[in-house]
């Protein structure tokens, strides 16, 4: 190699002609037609952080709506790879995730909404309202004058009940049978409100009875499954009192006048639901019967034949459904 040219040198006009190249001491390799690019440096071992769920949203609230418009792991200006030269099969995973994904997070969502369980808002408000309405509802909305029954009586027979007299609201002390007080006892008494229905007869009275209780959702939860697990509900001993008002259908509807009868320990709302009937004329029952085994095709019983444990079944479970539309309870569960 000459030397640069020094200062007072004269430099030639015409460049010289090229020399050939060195030949290398090693025969490079030969690219195939797929490494027509340079290839990828190795994939970091750890994440990047604007994939995960703990990067920053965007103001309109949507995940990942501020990250960059592509996100490459290759080399700095490198273009991303076209979707069109994608496989068929990393397409349907693409399109299977995405459906997957949205179903997942919107069912998530619907069902936190819709049904938040025993210690959801949605539910904890429809609780406390539940648990507010005997002293906001005016009487003749909590108990109306004329209640329908369609298909409520034997063989799916329409039923129309009329009230005949409602009882001052009041606490619990005397309502009940020791027994029964005792078994309700765990959720105690905030108020118990009345009211005494007749059939479009006048032959049958039925006593319905809404107990505000002062439990929480844990405690309804766990008298419901008691009631459930031990069969309360259809223990003789056990049933509710009626509501005698004098000077109606109802005055000689005592004790001994108790027929058929129905109580449901709520578990949306702290209140249990209970219904009690009997014969207006003030005839006394030797055999009581539950109102789910006087309904019975092949029950025998004066209650049954009657169709009063269709009375108190029917009543029963009308007020239980008010008062769930009422109190805005997102879920009917089984009670």
């Amino acid at each position: 190699m000459s030397a640069p040219p020094g200062v007072g040198q004269r430099v030639s006009q015409t460049p010289p002609a090229p020399s050939a190249p060195p030949r290398p001491a090693h025969r490079p390799r030969t690219e195939t037609p797929s490494e027509t690019t340079t290839r990828l440096r190795p994939v970091p071992a750890q994440p990047d952080p604007a994939l995960s769920w703990s990067a920053p949203m965007s103001p309109g609230g949507v995940p990942g709506a501020g990250r960059p418009a592509s996100v490459s792991f290759g080399e700095p200006g490198r273009r991303p790879r076209p979707f069109a030269r994608r496989t068929r099969g990393q397409v349907v995973a693409a399109a299977v995730c995405l459906v997957l994904g949205t179903g997942l997070i919107g069912g998530a969502v619907t069902g936190a909404w819709l049904a938040d369980g025993p210690e959801g808002p949605g539910t904890r408000h429809a609780f406390a309202v539940a648990g507010d309405l005997w002293h906001e509802v005016p009487v003749d909305q909590l108990f109306p004058p004329t209640v329908q029954g369609r298909g409520a009586g034997p063989g799916e027979a329409d039923r129309v009940w009329t009230r005949i007299a409602v009882a001052p609201d009041s606490g619990c002390k005397g309502a009940f049978d020791a027994l029964l007080t005792r078994a309700l006892a765990p959720v105690g008494c905030e108020r118990l409100l009345r009211a005494t229905y007749t059939d479009a007869t006048q032959s049958h009275v039925t006593t319905v009875g809404l107990l505000f209780t002062e439990a929480d959702a844990a405690g309804m939860e766990a008298l419901a499954r008691r009631f459930e697990r031990e069969r309360l509900d259809r223990r003789g001993d056990l049933m509710p009192l009626p509501y005698a008002a004098k000077d109606t259908a109802a005055e000689g509807f005592g004790r001994d006048q108790r027929a058929s009868w129905a109580i449901s320990v709520l578990t949306d709302a702290p209140v249990v639901v209970y219904a009690v009937s009997g014969w207006a004329d003030g005839r006394t029952v030797d055999e009581p019967q539950p109102a789910e085994d006087a309904m019975r095709s092949e029950a025998t019983t004066a209650p049954a034949q009657a169709g009063l444990g269709h009375e108190a079944r029917g009543l029963a479970d009308r007020f239980e459904r008010a008062l769930r539309q009422r109190a805005g309870t997102p879920t009917e569960r089984p009670s």
